[in-house]
């Protein structure tokens, strides 16, 4: 065999060298031991995983309360807004009176918008609750 390396298609007149092989290294093995510890110490529940889920699942709490509430508040402002101000439900944009722009159809990239920031929120929440526990 040659230093260059061979493979059948050498013997059918397509001599084409092979690609030199890649070393394939692991990650470090230390710091998966220790993610694996403090894995192993909050399923435990002692006090301190106890405390730090705790507080994870209260931060999730708290954003999705306050997101909760800005929908409420506008879903349910919109129309007081309007029958209060009746002149307001008299607008038209674009031919479209404006109480049913709002609640019929903007309505529905607002609720996407907060569903979208909701998540970013509990994504942000993980990544600190992980970033803690790995430290």
């Amino acid at each position: 065999m040659s230093p260059e390396g061979f493979d059948i298609r050498g013997r059918l007149g397509e001599f084409t060298p092979r690609p030199r092989r890649k070393r394939v290294v692991l990650a470090d093995r230390r710091r998966t031991r220790q993610v694996a510890r403090t894995i192993m110490e909050l399923e435990e529940q002692n006090s301190v995983g106890e405390v730090l889920v705790t507080s994870l699942v209260k931060a999730q709490l708290r954003s999705a309360l306050v997101l909760t509430g800005v929908v409420v508040a506008v879903l349910f402002g919109l129309p007081v807004l309007f029958w209060a101000v009746p002149s307001i439900g008299d607008l038209a944009v674009l031919g479209v009176r404006l109480p049913w722009l709002l609640l019929g159809v903007l309505i529905y990239p607002f609720l996407v918008l907060i569903g979208y920031l909701c998540t970013r929120r509990a994504e942000r929440h993980e990544r600190d609750f992980l970033d803690m526990v790995e430290k």
